[in-house]
């Protein structure tokens, strides 16, 4: 049996951020235990045999704390990154319309705008018991109809009713109505709001470069790679590994799937197994689509875009090759690439077989291509845990699931081992990790998770 002081489950930013800030304290009595065959979890990167890279989702760096800031440099060093000014867009009703769409409804055809002002202006306040009752109280009729009930839908897989809206915070841009009706009257766009109006981009490998960076600084003889854990016995603080292996640990940090983690404790009360069982969450499937030429020029300097209409089936489009040049391959081109999300549940259905083909049908339907024989590059990944789904009382159960496992001095964080989205960013993940070693460590408060 071996033995270490610290042992970390998952080889994502929560679990890299925790290694990293107990190198940075000079404990070096650790291990991280990774499943899959690579570094980084949901946030690693990958090439395809055309040489187009591609992320898993949309992700962009822009931080809330100087800590992860100055991390990131250390990874890639100052200038190992492009610097860019958030684009993005909705496309609905065959144009194009910024983001934030409730402060650019002057772009709609006015009937639909008129229809979208007037009912925000006279709307009934609700009792909110649901993401639904949050929307209609906020934006009116008018606007959910349009694009937030479908674009919701689309994005996570469950009903805005199905919902809590305790997630929200700096996620959606709330209204002003009188810098909406401004906008209308002077037909301006409103394109600065957002924590990521700004945010910057490796210049190669993707966003899993980063992850791959920090790996490789923490040590990667510390992280064992296609290493997956069977069972947990939290009373002897044993680790039981697929691979036959037993690990004994005096800390022990776990960033796998809540619902995953529990089943994996020997002991563990049957009634928080049941509590964490039926956890929702959505899968998402990522199709980068690598295309010859240059985009045409109305997606020249977009970022992402957003789809809320039933022409296609997914719900966010990122013009990858606009983050790097180096997303794509270097010879032959010119070329750019497009990353599409799919997202999936028991309440959305996907036919996995023709997803790849729909997707290029939705492409051309929103004009995003012009036609199939553009395309150079297919390249498809899917996460079965895409979005940890803010359920309706997600927030009482944790309240129970947490500091039992806390109790048992087996600690669950991260963007699945927290299940809470609000706090799931790359810099949340990261600092969830780097906190839960400075409260071991210095018994310090975990701001990040705990907020």
């Amino acid at each position: 049996m071996e033995k270490f002081r610290y042992a970390i489950i998952g080889c994502g930013p929560t679990g890299i951020g925790a290694a990293y800030r107990l190198k940075e304290l000079g404990i070096h009595d650790f291990i991280i235990l990774e499943k899959s065959s690579f570094y980084g979890g949901l946030a690693t990167s990958f090439i395809d045999e055309q040489g187009f890279t591609w992320d898993i989702g949309g992700h962009v760096q822009f931080s809330h704390y100087p800590y992860f800031d100055k991390a990131m440099d250390i990874a890639l060093g100052t200038d190992g990154w492009l610097d860019h000014q958030r684009e993005s867009w909705v496309w609905m009703h065959n144009r194009f319309i910024p983001y934030p769409f409730q402060n650019n409804i002057h772009r709609l055809p006015t009937e639909i705008r008129d229809e979208c002002l007037k009912e925000l202006k006279n709307n009934p306040q609700r009792e909110i018991k649901n993401f639904h009752d949050w929307i209609l109280n906020q934006f009116g009729t008018g606007i959910a109809r349009h694009f937030l009930f479908p674009y919701n839908f689309k994005v996570w897989a469950y009903e805005p009713h199905q919902m809590n809206s305790s997630w929200v915070g700096e996620r959606v841009s709330t209204i002003d109505i009188k810098r909406i009706e401004e906008n209308i009257k002077l037909n301006r766009d409103d394109v600065s709001w957002g924590p990521n109006n700004m945010f910057r981009f490796p210049k190669s490998g993707g966003t899993g470069a980063i992850w791959k960076s920090l790996s490789k600084k923490i040590g990667f003889d510390k992280i064992r790679l296609n290493t997956a854990v069977k069972s947990i016995h939290a009373h002897e603080k044993t680790i039981n590994t697929d691979n036959g292996n037993q690990i004994q640990y005096e800390h022990i940090l776990s960033t796998m799937p809540l619902d995953n983690l529990t089943k994996k404790i020997i002991g563990l009360d049957q009634k928080i197994v049941k509590e964490a069982a039926d956890f929702k969450y959505s899968s998402t499937h990522i199709i980068g689509i690598g295309i010859k030429g240059k985009p045409h020029h109305e997606l020249s300097t977009k970022c992402w875009m957003y789809f809320p209409e039933d022409n296609c089936p997914f719900y966010r489009v990122t013009l990858f090759s606009n983050y790097s040049p180096m997303n794509v391959p270097d010879k032959g081109g010119p070329y750019f690439s497009l990353m599409v999300e799919v997202s999936e549940s028991h309440f959305k259905k996907v036919r996995r077989d023709a997803l790849v083909e729909e997707v290029i049908q939705g492409l051309i339907n929103t004009k995003l291509i012009s036609a199939q024989d553009q395309i150079v590059s297919k390249w498809q990944y899917f996460a079965e845990h895409g979005y940890p789904t803010p359920f309706l009382d997600r927030d009482t159960r944790l309240k129970k699931i947490i500091p039992t496992l806390d109790d048992l001095q087996i600690f669950s964080r991260g963007r699945f081992g927290g299940w809470k989205y609000e706090v799931s960013n790359q810099d949340h993940s990261f600092m969830q990790g780097v906190e839960w070693v400075n409260r071991m460590e210095n018994n310090e408060k975990e701001l990040t998770f705990q907020a």
